[in-house]
């Protein structure tokens, strides 16, 4: 074989480095979203739960609880477990008993069966055949399964063998900004890749009855009025076929410009989950988050929209209130220290907060519901919604274990106004 130069080497390597690029942005093409049919309303919570973990005894703590799910800024909430599969498994409201084992054979239908059902309505959403999909990505809070979620969901959909898998576990509420963001790594490096996001969360790995003890511990309360059971699924790719290619037309809903993550120090302890022998029962979310963000969330978000040039310093809220706004609904503490600390305008956040009010905290899926609800806000041809679809910049973002803010920059495109 002829020897090769390192010069001539280094421009064979770039130039099938290019060839493998895609050419422009990645876009999310299509978007699902699905939940249980077990739903509790939020003022019928305390009740229903204390009555299936058998603690009415607990009449202080069942009514701290009330006025917790009063102020919470949820309505309903859709749960995979239900009255019967909590009777048929003591072990899930005895804290005295192993019941890992039992909570992770209950997932392991309920977390692919989740996710199926959202991926089919993306992909119905993007108008291809599931065949077409190249990559899959799996994100959920429920689970230690190997095999997982990945491969059952795989199954489901008919996708082919060589399709590629990623599955992540316990990535908190920042799971689906986390899995966006790799997938849009993908698409843009791999010249007509089609990814999968999925994202499943089923609440049964940390129910549990409630602590006696718990009455001085304010974060455990808040976790079981505040976090549900649902699914989202994205298809994203760069490239979009258009109508004269041999393959159905792509019409992008959201370009996905630009990726970040930036972990706040000193909070490692503000949000953790760890799985012990009956369940994620080690699990901490401090009540301090909303004023740990405050410090930092400014500045994350400057350093990601400044490069762009979305950033307007001639304006008192920066040019904020000039972009949409998905953020993930953590908590009705996180949206408003989110609202205060930016200076966003009310409704800036309608979505996000209808999106807590439906369904509570389902973890990484919320944020896809958040977009699926912007886009169908974005659709409406009222005069009250105007200035709201004229802005064509906005912001994902998201908290996770870490204290982690994960930010995606986005770009609206003319799909949003179909019919």
């Amino acid at each position: 074989m002829a020897r090769i130069s390192s010069f001539h080497l280094a421009t064979v390597l770039h130039d099938i480095h290019q060839r493998q690029r895609a050419d422009g942005p990645a876009a999310i093409l299509g978007l699902g979203t699905a939940n249980p049919t077990n739903c509790v309303l939020q003022d019928h919570f305390a009740d229903w739960y204390f009555h299936v973990t058998k603690s009415d005894r607990l009449a202080e703590l069942k009514a701290k609880t009330k006025k917790i799910c009063d102020r919470s800024g949820i309505k309903k909430r859709y749960f995979y477990h239900t009255e019967e599969i909590i009777g048929g498994h003591p072990e899930l409201i005895d804290r005295t008993l192993p019941s890992l084992k039992t909570r992770l054979s209950i997932i392991a239908d309920a977390a692919p069966n989740l996710a199926a059902e959202a991926a089919s309505r993306a992909i119905v959403d993007w108008g291809r055949p599931a065949a077409d999909i190249t990559d899959q990505i799996v994100v959920t809070n429920s689970g230690a399964n190997e095999p997982g979620a990945d491969l059952r969901l795989a199954g489901l959909l008919g996708l082919r063998p060589t399709v590629r898998r990623t599955l992540l576990y316990l990535h908190g509420c920042s799971a689906g900004l986390t899995a966006l963001r790799i997938a849009k790594d993908i698409a843009e490096n791999n010249r007509g890749a089609r990814v999968l996001v999925a994202c499943a969360q089923a609440k049964i790995l940390m129910f549990t009855s409630p602590d006696v003890d718990a009455a001085a511990d304010l974060d455990k309360i808040i976790a079981m009025t505040l976090f549900a059971d649902g699914a989202g699924a994205v298809i994203v790719g760069a490239e979009p076929a258009a109508s004269s290619s041999p393959i159905p037309m792509e019409r992008p809903i959201f370009h996905m410009v630009s990726a970040s993550q930036t972990t706040l120090p000193g909070t490692e302890q503000a949000v953790v989950m760890n799985l012990r022998e009956n369940g994620l029962v080690d699990s901490h979310l401090s009540v301090e988050v909303p004023r740990l963000v405050c410090g930092s969330l400014e500045r994350c978000l400057a350093d990601s929209l400044a490069p762009l040039g979305l950033v307007n310093a001639s304006d008192g809220d920066g040019g904020r209130n000039g972009l949409f706004w998905a953020v993930h609904p953590g908590g009705r503490a996180i949206l408003d220290s989110y609202e205060a600390t930016l200076g966003l305008e009310p409704g800036k956040l309608a979505a996000s907060r209808h999106v807590l009010s439906e369904y509570g905290n389902m973890m990484g899926a919320t944020v896809i519901f958040v977009l699926d609800e912007i886009r169908r806000r974005r659709r409406r041809r009222c005069e009250d919604d105007a200035k709201e679809k004229n802005c064509q910049w906005g912001v994902m973002s998201g908290l996770g274990p870490g204290l982690t803010i994960e930010t995606i920059v986005l770009h609206a495109t003319d799909r949003q106004d179909e019919n």
